[in-house]
Formats: structure tokens, C-alpha cells, sequence
């Protein structure tokens, strides 16, 4: 078996798993995710933990990968998930408004970004963009999205970049 599915999964306290049949409903302070597991998988539950078996021997990967998907869920129903990007260039700005972000890139035009629901996204700083929510997929791609308006170019860095993300940067040409 996976070394990965053998793993309990534990659910902190204030954290409900509800199992019905082969759907999965994750509830927590941070909010609720739901989630369908693959037919090849069988999900226990006893003692306050999550024990994800395989249907067959043949079915071990898939038993790693949704003990994955589900120990992500618990986490992200009880402490969530955040994602942190910088902008670094002169003029680079960054401003949340509701579910809308206002990037200022360097185009000639301001760069509205809409959030899908359960993402909100903080500016501490003009220059800072904090993206959190339940779903670890969806935090990740909603920061890959805002990274892709600007990615850091290799000459100067400027651009949007992941905090503490590091850039090599080229050395210019010379005559």
C-alpha cells in the first residue's frame, strides 16, 4: 500500500467529517468543503482520525492521492489555507476592494481581478497581497493567476512574485 494512504488523517476538535457513502463533507470554523472520492477507495473513520484504504491491491496510488485531497480538506475547514504575493517595481500597486483586486502593473491600464467565491485576498501594504481560503487548489491557482498579469522578469525582477520566492537574475549584455 502507499506509504502516503497508510498515514491516519487526524480531525482537530471543532472539526466535523460526515461520510456518506463515497461523498465526504469536511465542516470547521473556517468553513465546509465537500468532496467525491474515487470508487477505487474506501474511507474509515474511528477515534476522532481518517483511515483511507484501497479497494484492491492495485489501487494504491489512487489511495495516496485522496488521503491527500482529504487531509487538505480537514485543514483547510479548521485553520484554512494563505498564499502570499509581492509586487516589486516602481508604480507597482496592489488594492483590495470586496471581491475585486486592483492591481496597478505598469500597463496603460489598471488590472481588475475578480475573485472566485471562497478566496479573499488582503493588501496589507500597497505592496503585499495576502489570498486565503478553504480550498488549497483554489488559493493556489487564484495566486497563480494574479502572479501570471506580471511575472518577475529575469533582468531587474520586477513584477508579481510569491513571498520569498527567489529570482536569478541575468546579467545584461555588454559591448
Amino acid at each position: 500500500m502507499s506509504r502516503i494512504a497508510k498515514q491516519p488523517i487526524v480531525v482537530p476538535k471543532g472539526t466535523e467529517v460526515t461520510i456518506q457513502g463515497q461523498h465526504v463533507i469536511v465542516k470547521g470554523s473556517k468553513g465546509t468543503e465537500e468532496f467525491d472520492l474515487h470508487p477505487t477507495v474506501t474511507v474509515e473513520q474511528e477515534d476522532g482520525q481518517l483511515q483511507v484504504k484501497p479497494v484492491t491491491d492495485q489501487d494504491r496510488a489512487m489511495a495516496g492521492t485522496m488521503r491527500s485531497i482529504l487531509n487538505s480538506m480537514v485543514i483547510g475547514a479548521s485553520q484554512g489555507f494563505e498564499k502570499k504575493l509581492e509586487l516589486k517595481g516602481v508604480g507597482y500597486r496592489a488594492q483590495a476592494q470586496g471581491n475585486k483586486l486592483n492591481l496597478s502593473l505598469g500597463f496603460s491600464h489598471p488590472v481588475e481581478y475578480q475573485l472566485p467565491d471562497g478566496v479573499s485576498a488582503e493588501t496589507p501594504s500597497q505592496t503585499e497581497i495576502v489570498i486565503k481560503g478553504t480550498n488549497k487548489q483554489q488559493v493556489g491557482q487564484v495566486a497563480a493567476e494574479i502572479r501570471a498579469f506580471r511575472p518577475p522578469e529575469p533582468y531587474k525582477g520586477k513584477g508579481v512574485r510569491y513571498a520569498g520566492e527567489e529570482i536569478s537574475l541575468k546579467e545584461t549584455k555588454k559591448a
